[in-house]
């Protein structure tokens, strides 16, 4: 009887929604400061298939103070773009949806100069904070992603312009329509600002006011875990060097201590892994994780939850537990840069109960009551032998307590709901496909699974 139960309880209850659009994505760069803007840049590049970029716009550059004078530098972007544009062909031959550099350069604009509460208001109206408007005014019912990697002077500019010369039936929707995420309140007008904009989905990754400024979870992009797969030797030979145009580009030194390395920082990257799609993560639940960190709520905004790995949770495991996967990717990447497809690595495709596709699926089930899983369907598009792992992330869930899972390196497994789960709480589940290629590439889906009556 039970096993009819669970058998039918699948069938009725799973869902997931249907295979997701691109994301819309616009970015915020402070490039020309700090190199580690260009090192994020040619990795989004390669991930430009995953993406409809709207908008790569260039903030005042620099850090507050770090340069002489107050400039934008667009052209670092375009420089990078042309790369892009010459290992281009060669990664169609791996992927389709790679967008024509012609079209990247259109989305470069300016944006203010300088930066803080005096370049905010009447007559401050930018390229970049038009730009952001005329984007997010698009007839989409997708919302738009807006990563900060620099300063939040264009986006807050734009803010202000909508609020004072439209209805407030009429603002409301404007900011309903996007979704923030800050790298660290780099223009210090958050605590400012944010209050007059209540509503706007807004993630500000950033360590606690009172705290080293290096727990920040988007610092675990080069902070914690394996800090081997940041090493000069590692970058040389799997992006700088034999990679083509795009990966010469790569800068070779920033400021990365306590890491020893030197190397790659990339502290931005977080801003937009949050919004790639690909069967780890949602970007309408922060507390959900994935490569771009995870967040908990406080008061209407979203700031760095932690996650245990080893021993100390720490904002920065959000990203760093997930660096050997991200690298491997980025890897597979920058060979397809230079590589005919049949020398070349591809992730595989994870299946999970017979759903396909990257959204998260979402199920309930009784206390007490055993919960079939299975891989079956899972494929790889180079024909490369497959692994499974299956395990409980613990920090998104609600149920706090320890929940058995079986056969976690099999194809198919089973998950006992505890008898003293109550309503309400909620389980997930992690799925990981992995080939044996080279390198061995990894994709997930997710399961969250609601505890019913």
């Amino acid at each position: 009887m039970l096993v009819f139960l669970v058998a039918g309880f699948f069938s009725c209850s799973q869902k997931s929604q249907e295979q997701p659009m691109k994301p819309r994505l616009l970015v915020l760069t402070d490039i020309g400061g700090d190199p580690d803007d260009q090192q994020s840049m040619i990795r989004l590049c390669l991930y430009s298939n995953e993406f409809d970029i709207e908008g790569l716009i260039a903030s005042a550059s620099g850090t507050p103070g770090e340069l002489d004078e107050a400039i934008v530098q667009p052209q670092l972007i375009k420089e990078i773009i042309r790369g892009y544009g010459a290992v281009r062909p060669n990664l169609l031959l791996h992927h389709e949806g790679y967008p024509e550099a012609e079209y990247l350069l259109s989305m470069v604009k300016s944006g203010n100069p300088n930066r803080g509460l005096s370049y905010i208001g009447e007559g401050h109206d930018t390229e970049g904070s038009q730009w952001i408007i005329q984007v997010a005014d698009k007839p989409d019912n997708r919302r738009l992603n807006i990563s900060i990697w620099g300063g939040q002077t264009d986006l807050f500019q734009a803010l202000w312009k909508v609020k004072n010369t439209r209805s407030e039936h009429s603002y409301r929707q404007f900011i309903s329509r996007l979704r923030i995420y800050d790298i660290a309140d780099q223009d210090g007008i958050f605590d400012e600002q944010y209050p007059q904009h209540r509503g706007l989905f807004y993630i500000l990754n950033q360590a606690a006011k009172g705290e080293d400024k290096r727990n920040a979870a988007f610092r675990g992009m080069y902070l914690g875990g394996d800090e081997s797969l940041t090493s000069q030797q590692w970058i040389e030979t799997h992006v700088s060097q034999n990679h083509g145009p795009l990966g010469a580009l790569y800068p070779l030194e920033t400021w990365t201590a306590p890491n020893p390395h030197g190397v790659m920082k990339e502290g931005d990257t977080p801003s937009w892994f949050y919004f790639l799609s690909m069967g780890l993560s949602n970007p309408d639940h922060p507390g959900w994780g994935g490569w771009g960190g995870r967040f908990k709520a406080r008061e209407n905004h979203f700031i760095d939850a932690e996650d245990q790995v080893e021993e100390v949770p720490s904002a920065r495991a959000t990203v760093w537990r997930w660096r050997p996967r991200f690298q491997h990717d980025f890897q597979a990447r920058l060979d397809w840069c230079v590589k005919p497809r049949q020398e070349a690595n591809h992730r595989p495709e994870a299946v999970i109960n017979g759903d396909r596709g990257k959204a998260i699926i979402e199920t309930k089930a009784l206390a007490g009551q055993k919960v079939w899983l299975n891989a079956r369907g899972s494929s790889d598009p180079d024909g490369n032998n497959l692994s499974y792992l299956w395990y409980i992330y613990p920090e998104p869930g609600t149920y706090r307590r320890r929940v058995s899972i079986s056969e976690t390196g099999s194809q198919n497994s089973a998950l006992s709901i505890p008898e003293d789960a109550v309503k309400g709480q909620t389980i997930h589940v992690i799925l990981e496909v992995s080939d044996d290629g080279s390198p061995n590439l990894c994709s997930y889906r997710r399961m969250v699974i609601t505890i019913d009556q």
